[in-house]
């Protein structure tokens, strides 16, 4: 089986700051303050005394980055053992779950005559440039799932949380959804997509990912921030519950200054998936009432982060991790690389 690595760009960059919508990059305290200690007097952090409480949260989030990998393991340890699931048929992923529409357009992908143009007759709406939606789940299913997400919420199981810009949702390798439902999704279902619509970032040849649940709730959170993914490849599907407003909108991709572009509001309905690459910035408007969880899957290619880390613009110095991890691998033709242990 394929070893996985981490970028040690993982531990400093894209830290994000909630209180100043600011993404930052931490090396030291002098290269912060010179980077970024104007933008957040713009942004409100004025005094001296906001200035270290942000330095003591960005402390917090590097250390939390360097004990990921040994807490998430023990997280998905305890819940093995102490976690009864609600609904166990959900966690393995039969045809029965997914929409019909879902299937017509996975078989026409994996037909021996299937062209990028027959595949956009079938999907009909693009909804923003190289954005697709299509329906993906059964509304039966997505009742389940959520029934077993909040199952799980209101268990006494530890529980990690997907990212700084998330702070209600689960990780899905955790709960033992990895092996035996978002892989076979990923491999058997979505790589013919993807092989077609994004050949030309690595679409063709994933092989990793990380799945997690966001949950968006009056009180929670209730909006996303404009960002890009740490994937080549992101579908991200509603399952429900009950909510009014919280459209997604979409940018360009994330070389381009958002003073250069122009965003697209994007209805997401319950059961559908929207699909588009990871390096296409978006965003989410915050819901007005009820309760919503999105499913997101974060597809790599290492063929191609290999050369290029997506979230440092580098080329990836490698550290050493376990599972999936952030889906670098090491060419054994490649001495160049420098691997270093993740606790320096």
């Amino acid at each position: 089986m394929e070893r996985f690595y981490t970028c040690s760009c993982f531990f400093r960059d894209n830290i994000f700051l909630e209180e100043y919508k600011l993404h930052v990059r931490f090396v030291s305290e002098n290269q912060f303050r010179k980077d970024y200690q104007n933008i957040l007097r713009s942004l409100g952090c004025v005094s001296e005394s906001q200035f270290r409480d942000v330095l003591g949260k960005i402390h917090a989030e590097i250390e939390r980055r360097q004990h990921y990998e040994l807490k998430s393991a023990a997280r998905a340890a305890t819940i093995k053992e102490i976690y009864t699931p609600l609904h166990q048929h959900v966690y393995y992923l039969q045809e029965s779950f997914l929409a019909p529409e879902f299937l017509q357009l996975v078989n026409y992908c994996t037909s021996t005559d299937a062209t990028m143009e027959g595949l956009m007759n079938l999907i009909q709406t693009e909804a923003a440039p190289r954005v697709f939606r299509f329906p993906v789940f059964r509304k039966e299913f997505c009742k389940d799932f959520i029934e077993e997400l909040e199952h799980f919420e209101q268990s006494d199981a530890p529980k990690g949380r997907p990212n700084t810009m998330n702070n209600y949702g689960i990780l899905l390798n955790e709960l033992g959804f990895d092996e035996s439902f978002i892989t076979p999704l990923r491999d058997v279902y979505l790589h013919p997509f993807t092989a077609l619509l994004y050949s030309d970032c690595g679409g063709s040849c994933l092989d990793s990912h990380k799945a997690f649940v966001v949950k968006y709730a009056m009180r929670e959170d209730l909006d996303l921030s404009y960002h890009y993914d740490n994937a080549e490849v992101t579908l991200n599907v509603s399952l429900g519950k009950d909510f009014t407003e919280g459209n997604l909108f979409f940018g360009d991709m994330r070389q381009v200054p958002l003073s250069e572009t122009e965003c697209v509001e994007v209805e997401h309905h319950v059961t559908e998936g929207l699909l588009h690459r990871g390096q296409h910035m978006h965003g989410a408007l915050p819901i007005s009432s009820g309760t919503r969880w999105n499913l997101i899957i974060w597809m790599r290619a290492s063929r191609e982060r290999n050369k290029l880390c997506p979230m440092c613009g580098k080329r990836p110095t490698l550290v050493e991790s376990d599972g999936f991890s952030d889906g670098f691998t090491m060419d054994p033709d490649d001495t160049s690389s420098t691997l270093s242990c993740s606790l320096t």
